[in-house]
């Protein structure tokens, strides 16, 4: 079996799609399930851009209700961002958790996350 990958840049436009639904059509790029040649133990997965992230719609009540916590590593160190304040700030960053968290936690999560670019 030869070594060479034969890496893409596939694009996709997030406008009016909701963020789940985008997240997973690009996960599921980044580990190369949409290739005939798809190994699970080989990182095999093509470049993902994904453009108008700004323009993606929520469903249901998720921006007045979904939060992202994340921990100082200090006693008492837990922090709360709501999901319409993360947006506002930066809508790559809620796209790019949103892949993180669909992607397997393993060896290879690092560098599919690399290969992901997500534009304005």
């Amino acid at each position: 079996m030869s070594k060479n990958i034969n890496r893409e840049t596939i694009e996709l436009d997030a406008a009016e799609q909701s963020v789940g639904r985008i997240a997973a059509k690009a996960a599921h790029i980044l580990q190369g399930k949409n290739k005939p040649t798809y190994m699970k133990r080989r990182d095999m997965g093509d470049f993902v851009v994904i453009e108008n992230a700004s323009k993606v719609k929520f469903t249901g009540r998720k921006l007045a209700q979904k939060d992202y916590y994340h921990h100082t590593g200090h006693i008492g160190g837990t922090k709360r961002k709501p999901m319409k304040q993360q947006f506002e700030e930066d809508p790559t960053e809620v796209i790019a958790k949103a892949v993180n968290g669909m992607l397997p936690k393993n060896k290879h999560r690092d560098p599919r996350m690399k290969r992901l670019t997500i534009k304005e």
